[in-house]
């Protein structure tokens, strides 16, 4: 589940499941939170995290003599569950939100602010995922984006370049069985807009103008996206008929590339496990550059910690998710999970293991935008959807599709949000 909790939330676009819920709470929390009969708090993670959660509860209560009771469960529908949970009073002190669910929460008035300590030594980039109107609802924990997978046993060196790829796409051997002119050299699941996006942002598209928090202003129909969405063609067009499959497309591209028919991919840090268990001697790099030079600008995206509105102990919420938020912690959690930490120093810490994912998300983000925490966000994915599949299999000229995608987007969030 640990990699699967940012897809659940960016690829189905649960981002918008939030702001279906009642949330007569919201106003309320602050005059709840602190008070309770009880002083031992709770804190919420998935079951993959509670090896580490024990010690740093176990170094905690001993710096603060704060008692920490750990409770384990499924990070997605605890979210779902929170606006229940903060009325009834089950709500946990502490627990962990992709940061796509962070904005909607905070803002549909499920979660308590949250004040970013020095000491996490968060970047803007992260900053800006955990902020929603000027307010700041989480405190970052984790960084994610896609990467280029490869395999070493195909091709020797990492591909730098969309050229490269071209390049590779050339050599027979890449030919795919049954359906002449098509090959398999490099794949990618640009049907799904979550992949997609860096290629549209690298040659100029957007979702929403203000880095993400303007929903009047839609990017997806610009002459860039455009130009991104005529590029994916191009790849289509000698590609299998299975990459238009929309939902079974990224089956296909991981079987392709595990039984050795694949030289190089485009996806998650989730992968990864996947691809160890296939034994598959693969190496990880960032993302070639696209045909303009510019980088592939894939979402930021990630986990935080974060306080729920109806927590009982929110101000010792706030010191341990500070303590959690160290730099000295942040190290152990790299350590415990592998997952690269928000912190900047512990993420040097991580970056000098020699470790080639690491390296490759770390070096990615860099280049990556924060993925829009905004509500109006969960009225994208499935227009999106349509444009790129429309694009690719030709049903619709790029801009036609992207036209029709924008109109559906800006209608929908005049119907549901009011924005005119």
């Amino acid at each position: 589940m640990k990699r699967q909790v940012l897809k659940s939330a960016a690829i189905l676009g649960t981002i918008g499941l939030a702001s279906l819920l009642l949330v007569a709470c919201g106003s309320k929390s602050s005059s709840k939170s602190g008070s309770s009969d009880s002083k031992e708090m709770t804190v919420y993670v998935e079951e993959q995290y509670k090896d580490f959660m024990k010690k740093a509860a176990a170094a905690y209560e001993k710096e603060s003599g704060q008692k920490i009771t750990i409770k384990t469960g499924d990070q997605i529908k605890g979210l779902d569950n929170l606006s229940l949970d903060n009325q009834s009073g089950k709500a946990p002190d502490v627990m962990m939100a992709p940061y796509d669910r962070v904005g909607s929460l905070g803002t549909d008035g499920q979660l308590a602010e949250v004040k970013l300590a020095d000491s996490s030594k968060a970047d803007n980039t992260t900053k800006a995922l955990v902020t929603n109107k000027g307010k700041v609802y989480g405190a970052p924990a984790v960084i994610e984006t896609l990467v280029m997978y490869y395999n070493k046993d195909l091709i020797s060196e990492a591909p730098k370049t969309f050229a490269d790829l071209e390049n590779l796409a050339k050599d027979s051997k890449y030919a795919f069985q049954g359906e002449e002119g098509k090959n398999t050299a490099f794949l990618a699941d640009w049907t799904n807009f979550y992949y997609t996006y860096g290629l549209l942002a690298g040659n100029g598209g957007y979702v929403f103008g203000d880095k993400g928090t303007n929903p009047k202003d839609i990017g997806l129909a610009n002459d860039g996206s455009i130009k991104g969405l005529e590029y994916a063609k191009t790849w289509y067009a000698q590609w299998p008929k299975g990459m238009q499959d929309t939902e079974g497309s990224a089956n296909f591209i991981q079987t392709q590339f595990t039984t050795g028919k694949t030289a190089a991919i485009i996806d998650g840090p989730w992968k990864a496990s996947a691809l160890k268990d296939a034994k598959v001697n693969y190496g990880v790099t960032t993302i070639p550059t696209l045909p303009n030079g510019k980088n592939y600008e894939a979402f930021g995206g990630g986990k935080a910690w974060i306080i729920p509105a109806g927590a009982k102990h929110a101000s010792e919420a706030q010191k341990f998710i500070d303590f959690l938020t160290s730099t000295e912690q942040q190290k152990a959690f790299y350590d415990a999970t592998n997952e690269v930490p928000a912190n900047t120093e512990a993420r040097e810490y991580a970056t000098g293991k020699n470790d080639e994912l690491t390296a490759a998300v770390v070096k990615q983000f860099a280049s990556a935008q924060p993925m829009p925490n905004i509500s109006e966000m969960g009225t994208v994915w499935d227009p999106a959807k349509t444009m790129l599949f429309d694009t690719v299999s030709g049903k619709s000229d790029a801009k036609k599709a992207a036209d029709d995608a924008v109109k559906l987007i800006k209608d929908t969030i005049a119907q549901k949000y009011g924005n005119k």
